[in-house]
């Protein structure tokens, strides 16, 4: 049975986490805890770098609270592109042995009453929920999930890029 810490206590995360590791590991068993750890960046990160970093610090922070056979970091964030607003994500999963592996989710555009609440100050996932009159988004549809009308929920907009990220853990022999 191996262990996985994820850096958040959010469930459409935990379950992105899950069921990367196992679509890429069908044959092994996990263990997987949340726990709430901070990003070290802002709670609504405005371009790659940041998102990029707050993964990264939730996966070594996550592994510091909860040691794990593996630590993950999800972090979303914004970013602008020719004048308009696009929101990603980055996975990072590191392994007790310090391999470290890091996906990024697909981009996507954000529409404009969605962003004037970002700019004027709020969290992507209240905006949402203002604007989609929705609650709690973040912890189950997500943007992705309300912007799709369901047909690509949160967790499946994140499993691809723990499965990205888990590429160096599949294979250990390459040099990443």
């Amino acid at each position: 049975m191996k262990t996985i810490t994820v850096g958040s206590e959010n469930p459409a995360k935990i379950a992105a986490v899950k069921a990367g590791f196992e679509a890429m590991f069908p044959y092994e068993q996990f263990e997987i805890h949340g726990v709430s750890v901070a990003s070290g960046v802002p709670d609504q990160p405005m371009n790659d770098a940041d998102t990029l970093l707050g993964a990264t610090n939730r996966a070594e922070r996550a592994m510091e609270a909860l040691p794990a056979d593996y630590s993950v970091g999800l972090e979303g964030g914004n970013e602008e592109i020719n004048g308009k607003m696009a929101a990603s994500a980055w996975i990072v999963v590191i392994s007790r042995t310090g391999v470290v592996g890091k996906g990024k989710a697909g981009v996507f555009f954000l529409p404009q009453e969605v962003v004037t609440l970002i700019q004027s100050g709020i969290e992507l996932g209240h905006a949402m929920d203002q604007v989609f009159d929705s609650e709690n988004s973040k912890h189950s549809s997500g943007a992705t999930g309300l912007l799709t009308n369901g047909v690509l929920e949160r967790m499946e907009y994140y499993k691809q890029a723990v499965i990205l990220a888990l590429i160096p853990h599949k294979n250990t022999k390459l040099a990443f």
